[in-house]
Order: structure tokens, then sequence, then C-alpha cells
């Protein structure tokens, strides 16, 4: 364990959270950790099984008196969203998590933490080795993937797990019972680029908007933060009208993230330079004011690119040749998709309060030699509603000039109200803290809904710690609410009968 965490209880999980923090997994790349999994698993003499997915279960048997108790699964997703500040140096494919304790919170030093879903991981890992525990047999599943695409989940076999009751551990509000989540897909829209030369006259700038906080597209879509793309858009609009030309738009990482920062090269008439800087700053000072509560940090600056000798990565050339930007008309067709695409929370629940139903998410923009594509989610707990807003999004592309491609989706996860097992964790929960937990909704996409798809009659709840900011570099794990969870589960165990 490190220093770092070292003197934190409780000290199994904590000694296994640092060692995955060691451990790279990136999305697509969990065989490292996988592999993980299966040797721990070797060491503390349980058997485990992995499936040609990389989907790992541990089996850990009843204890003594036990026996006849029903088999539980408890369940977590071994990958992480790989997210980091610009100005940070690391390689998510290689370089270990670099953990920071601050007071009551753990942090990760520029990156994202790896807590969504690794507190669950460690968590598993520690009930594995204890043999203190009071508890059925269990079956301990590590599912790959979970965050670009659940493919994991989706790719369970009949027979894997055998359990007729899980636990998902991948919830963030300590005191809170999860019985259902949103279910969503993805929608992309893509132009075909044709170059145009500009004259060489004309002066290449940078655009940036950064210092947003992002996060987690479903969790934080009702904060009202700021999206980079779509304040990105609004000044090339502006900037447009000096006869700016767009070379090369990047934003955005993650289809489940609220994208932080964006990018764009533009070229400028050389007699509209000194305009740049002004419009810029007004932009600058307008939506910092819009957004001054959630979004203090924001920041859109402009700086004048050096002209280069040669080819450079903005596509700027100084040559006898001219310059290259977008088509007049195909530069327009793409503001303009990008000002009407919906971004945020469309519908809330009239069942339950406080619950975002539907939303959609601009989450990511990038060129390419030939193409530009804009990456967007949409999610609700109604499966209605998430094809009528697939359908809004995919129209506004087609309207403006793109082709359009959906990802398969996934399911929601419809609540069940008299789940034996909700029974059993509200009672725990209220017999150790004296109060009763909250009973809610995600709007998220658990895996629970898939997994309930692959086996029928599953018995499910989910609930976790407390964390803040998953998906983004800012993100955060209470610690005191990671002992809370750990007595709870472990107290959950003891009493199911």
């Amino acid at each position: 364990m490190t220093n770092t965490l070292q003197n934190l209880q409780p000290q199994l999980v904590w000694k296994y959270f640092s060692e995955i923090a060691q451990v790279p997994r990136p999305s697509k790349h969990e065989e490292r950790i996988s592999q993980y999994i299966l040797d721990t698993a070797k060491k503390l003499g349980l058997k485990a099984k992995q499936d040609k997915f990389m989907n790992v279960v541990v089996h850990k048997p009843a204890t003594k008196g036990k026996e006849n108790v029903k088999s539980i699964c408890l369940q977590g997703h071994l990958d992480m969203v790989c997210e980091k500040n610009a100005d940070k140096v690391h390689d998510f494919m290689k370089d270990p998590i670099e953990l920071v304790v601050k007071g009551n919170v753990l942090m990760a030093n520029g990156t994202t933490l790896g807590a969504d879903n690794g507190i669950a991981v460690a968590t598993m890992l520690a009930i594995a080795e204890d043999k203190s525990l009071e508890h059925g047999a269990l079956e301990l599943l590590f599912t790959i993937d979970e965050e670009t695409g659940l493919t994991g989940a989706a790719n369970l076999q009949k027979g894997f797990v055998q359990s007729k009751t899980m636990m998902n551990l991948d919830s963030e509000e300590e005191g809170a019972l999860y019985v259902g989540c949103s279910g969503g897909k993805d929608t992309t829209g893509t132009w075909k680029i044709i170059w145009e030369k500009v004259p060489n006259t004309f002066v290449g700038f940078s655009l940036e908007v950064k210092g947003l906080k992002g996060g987690h597209s479903g969790l934080e879509i009702d904060k009202g933060r700021g999206n980079a793309v779509k304040i990105i858009n609004r000044v090339l609009i502006k900037l447009s009208a000096l006869g700016s030309r767009l070379s090369a738009i990047k934003g955005g990482d993650k289809r489940n993230a609220i994208p932080r920062e964006c990018s764009a090269t533009i070229l400028v008439p050389k007699k509209s330079v000194s305009d740049v800087q002004k419009i810029v700053s007004e932009m600058n000072t307008t939506i910092k004011a819009e957004l001054s509560t959630v979004e203090p940090d924001l920041q859109i600056s402009v700086s004048e690119i050096p002209p280069s000798k040669g080819k450079s990565k903005t596509r700027l050339v100084e040559k006898k040749e001219k310059l290259k930007a977008l088509k007049k008309v195909a530069q327009r067709k793409l503001l303009q998709t990008i000002s009407a695409l919906p971004h945020g929370v469309m519908k809330m629940s009239a069942d339950i309060p406080g619950l975002v139903e539907t939303s959609t998410n601009v989450a990511s923009i990038v060129t390419m030699e030939k193409e530009i594509l804009i990456a967007t989610s949409q999610r609700s707990s109604v499966a209605s509603e998430i094809l009528e807003i697939v359908e809004t999004v995919e129209n506004i592309f087609l309207l403006g000039g793109a082709s359009v491609k959906h990802s398969d989706g996934y399911p929601g996860w419809k609540p069940d109200m008299n789940s034996a097992i909700l029974k059993t964790a509200k009672e725990t929960y209220k017999q150790l803290y004296k109060k009763e937990p909250a009973v809610k909704a995600i709007h998220a996409g658990l895996e629970c809904g898939i997994i309930g798809e692959r086996f029928p009659g599953m018995d499910m709840v989910s609930f976790g710690p407390t964390m803040e900011g998953v998906h983004s570099p800012d993100e955060k794990l209470y610690i005191d609410t990671v002992d809370k969870f750990w007595k709870f589960l472990l107290a959950i165990l003891k009493n199911v009968n």
C-alpha cells in the first residue's frame, strides 16, 4: 500500500485500491487488470474463471453456518474513464494513477481517479481475502468496458454466474439505494470535408475554451455546467462575421463526459485581425457572467499562430500555395448544426422528484484529414423518449448535411419496489445508521439493465460510497463514506437468509 493510503480504514479495501491504481485499465484495454484479478484469486486460493471477453468471476464459499443461505453476486466494472488536464503529462496505457489525499477526499494528480469503479473492485477483493466475514456463497463478478459501451455485461453468457440476487457496487451516493437506471444510445454525425484554399494574406489564430468542470454526462447533466463545444461554437459564429475561416476544431473526448475543453484553428483576413481579440474578450466576459456560479474557472482565449515553414499540426502552410480551410458553405452548416444541437436536460421525471428523465450530451468534435465527427449521447428512463430524442438529434444532423450513425444502445432498469434484496438493504441500513436510506433511480447507464436482460429474474440493488466529478480530473472519493459503505455491505451479507 502507498504511504498515501496506509492509515485509512478499512485497510484491506485501501490496500487493493492502492494496488489497482498501479494497473493501467482504460476501457477496451482491461487485459492487465483482468489478469490481476485472476492472479489475486489464485493467491487467495479461490476459484475463478475468465471468459473470452475478459470478464472474470471469482467464487468464495459460504462461511461456517451460512452454507444454506442463497448465493449472492457482487458486481463492479474493471475499466475507468481516462481524462487528464491539458497540462498533465500522463500515459494511461502505462502510467500509474498518482493518488492524493486532501483531508477527507481522495483525488488523483491531474487525472481521473478511477474510483469509478475501482472502489468496487477493491471492495470485492477485500471481501475475497477477509476470512473473518459471515456470508453465504459469493460470486464476485468483474466486467469490462462499462464506460464505452457496456460490452462486458452485454456479452455475459448464460451460466457464467448462478446467483439470482445481485448487488451492483457502482453507485456514487452513500446512504442511497438505487433500484432503476436510464437506458441510452449514441448518435454521431459525420461531414466529409472538401478543403478550400484561402489567400495567404490570412492570419492564423488558435482559439481555446478551457477551465470547465465537465463531469459525467448523466449524473452531472442537470448541474448547468458549461459545454466547451457549444461555447466555442458561439465564439466561432461571432468571428465568422469577420470573414474568419475554420481550419480545425477538436473538443471533448468521451461520449459519456461533458466536454471540458475545446480548441479551434481559424484563419482571419489581415484587415480584421485587430477585431479578433476584442470579440473573444467580449464573449469571454459574457459567457463567464452567464456561468459564473457553476463555472468560475472558465477561460476563453485566442492567440496568433506564428507562420510555420512547411506543414504544421494546425494545417497551416506558408509556401507559395494558399492556406486551407473548410468551404464557406460547409463551415456555415457545421456551426449552424452545433448551435441547433440540444444539450442538457430535456425532461424531468414526473414520478420521482429530482430525477432527470431524458437528456442529451454534445460530447465531442474532432477534425480529421477528410472528415469532421460530432459525437452525442442520449439517455432516458423511458424507452420511447430515447427514440424521440435520438430522432431529434439525427434530424438536426441530417438538416446540417451530415451522415448519421447510431450505437446499439443499452436498456434501462425498471424499479422493483417489492425486491427482496432491497427490503434487506433498507432494514440493514436502518439498523446500522438509525435512519432510512433514500431509494432512488439514477440518470446513468448501470450494468443492471443489461444484466437483468442477460439473466432474467435477477433481483438487484445498487449502492456505493460518495463520489463527485467522476469522468473528470476533479473526481473525488469521500474517504469516510467508504468505511460506511464497507460496513453496510458486510452487514447485508450477514443478514441475507
